[in-house]
């Protein structure tokens, strides 16, 4: 189809919609007008894609997104194609369709893409390297997850015998554990300790690399430390997943972008209170309630933010707390990004003189 029908049309000429699986992907092709031109599969390699796309000229790509989405996107973003990264989960809603297959999918992605982009609600990859150092941070959170569910499965095993393990940090759990062990269970657990112990280890080893990272190659992280209970790890994590400031129109929009807004479902009828969305990045989502927590604590210094939630919760209920560090730490979001996009100093009590 040539590119007058396009401008007659107001279609691209083609749209290929790719339907991306772990070895191979489904393909359909259609044209401006709607007709379907090819349907096939190919493998789900670099060199499979290369040799498809990298001579054809520039046509509308449309891919959901997965594991593959973000070197494929790349990929074919280079032969200078217009690529769409689809999110399923706001382009179907709660429910999918009652009938789908790969072929269907790609059918579908290509149609949908063809008519209106914005209905595909599609999302920006990160870069490579952004990726990389990501990986990082992700592969860190899965030592400490490990780490706890073996802690706890020591701590069930020892309360078995009805015995208990002193309290303390995870840190200095396998030393501390191991000078209380019952004697029945020495054996089967202290290999478990061992293993908490060099989980432990590589944990440490990670945080420094981490820390070392954000000073190097993000500096606006230390900018962001400066908000008390922000450390290394919550400042890289927010710079990685935001990546670009400038992504975003205002700085409220980085509350809904982690998931800290509560649902809507309102009619003429009923507006009810909603639980949060919690769509975006749930460890990213952890750090930032985390701060909030502390901000909220016992040893936080004075600030807008605490005082904020403390208002909050003032007005009681049984959900008070809750609320209010779920609050805060949209707060925190909005005010991280405001800062790295000003490139202003943070000032603890820059609202001091209005009321909470």
């Amino acid at each position: 189809m040539s590119h007058s029908s396009e401008a007659i049309t107001g279609f691209p000429a083609l749209t290929i919609g790719v339907d991306l699986g772990d070895r191979q992907s489904q393909l359909c092709v259609i044209d401006a007008a709607g007709t379907t031109v090819e349907e096939r599969a190919i493998a789900t390699t670099p060199q499979a894609l290369q040799r498809y796309f990298a001579e054809r000229g520039a046509v509308r790509v449309v891919l959901e997104v997965g594991t593959h989405s973000p070197w494929v996107s790349r990929q074919l973003a280079g032969y200078g194609h217009e690529v769409y990264v689809a999110d399923p989960s706001a382009m179907y809603g709660a429910r999918r369709r009652s009938r789908r297959n790969d072929r269907m999918d790609a059918a579908y992605l290509a149609r949908l893409g063809r008519v209106d982009v914005q209905l595909l609600h599609a999302i920006q990859h990160r870069s490579e390297a952004t990726q990389a150092h990501l990986a990082q941070l992700r592969a860190r959170d899965q030592l400490v997850k490990s780490r706890t569910q073996l802690i706890n499965h020591v701590r069930g095993a020892v309360k078995s015998v009805g015995q208990r393990l002193p309290s303390g940090g995870a840190d200095a759990f396998a030393t501390r554990a191991a000078a209380h062990l019952p004697l029945a269970l020495t054996e089967a657990l202290t290999p478990l300790l061992t293993m908490i112990a060099t989980l432990t280890t590589q944990i440490h080893a990670y945080d420094h690399r981490l820390e070392r990272l954000g000073a190097t190659h993000y500096p606006v992280t230390q900018r962001l430390r400066q908000i008390p209970g922000v450390g290394p790890l919550t400042a890289l994590a927010f710079v990685l997943l935001v990546e670009d400031p400038a992504r975003f129109a205002t700085s409220r929009q980085l509350g809904a972008y982690f998931g800290l807004v509560p649902k809507l479902d309102e009619s003429s009828q009923s507006s009810p209170q909603l639980r949060i969305t919690k769509r975006g990045d749930r460890m990213a989502r952890r750090y930032l309630v985390s701060a909030a927590q502390y901000l909220l604590g016992p040893f936080a210094p004075p600030c807008d933010l605490r005082r904020f939630g403390e208002a909050l919760m003032v007005r009681g209920g049984p959900n008070a707390k809750k609320r209010a560090v779920v609050a805060v730490a949209r707060k925190l979001a909005v005010l991280l990004h405001a800062l790295w996009r000003t490139g202003t100093d943070y000032q603890p009590m820059r609202h001091a003189a209005s009321p909470a």
